[in-house]
């Protein structure tokens, strides 16, 4: 495999980038295009937006010094070049599958990431940190961060701009612009002026200009400071002046991110200046394949694919499109039904929602936190919001939702895609914290269905019976196989299995198929077990503590984190009321999960049929 890759295999580090000439480059460039798509179509990834970046990345490493040099990949989903040219080229294969190498920059894997980020919008902060320590610490260097305009729908890249701007210090932002534009341009003047500007020469001529301008007594600083207004009112009237030039930076570009040349001389450039600079890059999401090209939503993020047709390995039927299409059947009944999203409608399964209800269907951007606030404006307006959402990016609204949502009675829906494990994404992307801190938040109903017939009947419990901030999640992927003879309730709770049990287990959503495989298995061994099944996981329905309170022994399993689950609160119910048993919580207890299929992750913490039969049967033989 390695000789089909003449360059990509030699490359050891960003050293030898440098080594390289133009041509080599560019056939460099074509051996990681290749390399990405044959390793994304099998392990599947962000391949559109890496494919966008490979000059960018080369042109980055061909003109700063890292690691003494810092480079913060903002979200890191980008950063697939960035790790073959880093010394990961063997190991990239491994890239998203359990003990690999992760999908995203990770410190541990090299001294060349920075930062470990899944969540977007965060480079501009964390590179500014560094760069004012680096100022503090008398260290020249430089820090770059790399973030694409995608972000820049997001508040906490101009918080960081803002408080960026007027800094001294050497931190060089490279906005990727590889769809919007962010500064508009006039005519073929303005792009040849645009290029000059982004010419070391020229930057360093002006800089050298300015300075003895200065030195001359009385007048060289009026002059220099007349002809700096006199400059900026010509580049106003051919760009119309930028948003990061009046927050404090010097911008420069549109640059071409695809010309390898071109953009090494205007990060050389950027280094001349010594000040914060914004270098605006367009490139294309998904250079250099065709079918990633012409749909680069789709190719974002994606599963296998097949290379030479470009189509997905997908299931038909998930929990998504399920969500998709109920949305679109209760919205036609319903004119107050409006859905919400931050940047994610192909992601939640809203495609159709949003052609057919675009009236009341808002993409915020990558900006969760305004989402819910918006929903509870939405909902004073007299709409039934529902804002659908990833688990891992509902971290983002903590505030929100108790301020703006259940603090102020507002009626919203918080529909929770990726609840649980969500797998090859890794620690940044599980699902396992949202019932924790859903948990703590007075006035919050939350729901946690196991089949698409479940989820129908929370969001109908949800829109039309209870009151204030309603949450519904589920899993990624297809509802679990569940016993042929177990018929669902719709109520708060089913109970399933031997009901004079002394062995109870106690779960929710998709778990409840690996405990009711385990049931059947338990009794062919004797051991007679009764599962309760919470439907509505917050508030605990008294009937359901009263259900078990009687039984020998409690086993709790739980696919979130252990502080703050349900396991925790129904555990402290039980004693509250005299429960004597004994009870056991199985969840994931304070740890980080690391990158594996799902079914892997279900093994490795014990939440498996197989698991929960040796557990038990453990138990019931002592």
């Amino acid at each position: 495999m390695e000789n089909d890759f003449k360059y990509l295999s030699n490359i050891k580090s960003p050293d030898d980038i440098k080594k390289l000439d133009d041509k080599e480059l560019i056939e460099l460039s074509a051996e990681i295009r290749k390399k990405l798509i044959q390793t994304i179509s099998k392990n599947g990834g962000h391949l559109a937006s890496n494919l966008g970046v490979v000059e960018l990345t080369l042109a980055i490493h061909k003109v700063f010094d890292s690691p003494k040099d810092k480079i913060v990949w903002d979200v890191g989903h980008q950063a697939y070049t960035h790790k073959l040219i880093t010394g990961r080229f063997e190991d990239f294969d491994t890239i998203r599958q359990k003990d690999g190498i992760s999908g995203f920059c990770h410190p541990n894997e090299s001294q060349h990431d920075v930062f470990y980020s899944g969540h977007s919008g965060t480079s501009v902060s964390s590179a500014f940190g560094i760069a004012q320590a680096k100022k503090i610490n008398n260290d020249d260097s430089y820090t770059v961060a790399v973030i694409g305009d995608g972000s820049f729908t997001g508040g906490l890249v101009y918080e960081a701009l803002n408080n960026a701007g007027r800094s001294k210090t050497n931190l060089i932002v490279i906005l990727n612009d590889n769809e919007m534009s962010i500064s508009p341009n006039v005519g073929s003047l303005a792009k040849h002026l645009a290029r000059i500007r982004s010419k070391k020469r020229y930057v360093s001529m002006k800089a050298l200009l300015e300075h003895l301008l200065c030195k001359i007594p009385f007048f060289g600083f009026k002059i220099a400071n007349g002809l700096f207004k006199i400059k900026t009112t010509v580049k106003n009237f051919l760009y119309e002046s930028t948003i990061f030039e009046k927050l404090g930076f010097r911008y420069m570009g549109p640059v071409d991110g695809h010309d390898i040349d071109q953009l090494s001389e205007a990060l050389s450039a950027a280094k001349e200046i010594k000040a914060p600079v914004v270098l605006h890059v367009n490139t294309i999401k998904g250079k250099g394949y065709d079918f990633a090209e012409k749909d680069p939503s789709s190719f974002h993020g994606i599963s296998n694919f097949d290379i030479t047709t470009g189509e997905f390995v997908t299931t038909d039927t998930t929990f998504c499109n399920e969500f998709g299409k109920l949305m679109c059947t209760m919205a036609d009944r319903d004119n107050r039904i409006s859905v919400i999203t931050a940047a994610m409608s192909l992601g939640t399964g809203l495609t159709e929602f949003s052609e057919k209800h675009s009236d009341r269907f808002f993409d915020v951007g990558i900006a969760e936190e305004h989402a819910v606030t918006f929903a509870s404006g939405l909902s004073k307006g007299g709409l039934l919001p529902v804002f659908a959402v990833y688990s891992t990016f509902l971290q983002r609204c903590y505030d929100e939702i108790i301020h703006d949502g259940a603090l102020q009675d507002q009626k919203m829906v918080l529909a929770i895609d990726r609840a649980g494990f969500v797998g090859d994404d890794g620690e940044t992307h599980n699902g396992l914290y949202d019932v924790a801190f859903l948990q703590s938040i007075p006035k919050v109903t939350v729901y946690s269905p196991t089949t698409y017939d479940e989820m129908k009947a929370a969001f109908g419990n949800a829109f039309y019976k209870d009151s204030d901030v309603v949450a519904v999640r589920y899993p990624r992927g297809a509802e679990p196989e569940l016993p042929a003879d177990f018929v669902p309730s719709y109520g708060t709770f089913d109970l399933y299995g031997h009901a004079w049990a002394e062995t109870v287990i106690v779960t929710y959503g998709r778990l409840f198929s690996e405990a009711a495989k385990a049931a059947n298995i338990l009794l062919k061994k004797n051991i007679k077990v009764k599962i309760l099944k919470l439907n509505r996981i917050k508030p605990i329905d008294g009937a359901a503590v009263e259900a078990v309170i009687g039984s020998k022994n409690i086993f709790f399993y739980e696919e979130g984190v252990r502080s703050g689950g349900i396991a925790e609160k129904f555990a402290a119910l039980l004693l509250q009321n005299g429960y004597k048993g004994t009870y056991d919580i199985i969840a994931v207890d304070d740890c980080f999960v690391k990158q594996a299929k799902v079914p892997e992750l279900m093994k490795m913490y014990k939440f498996d049929c197989q698991s929960i039969v040796e557990k038990i049967s453990e138990i019931k033989l002592r």
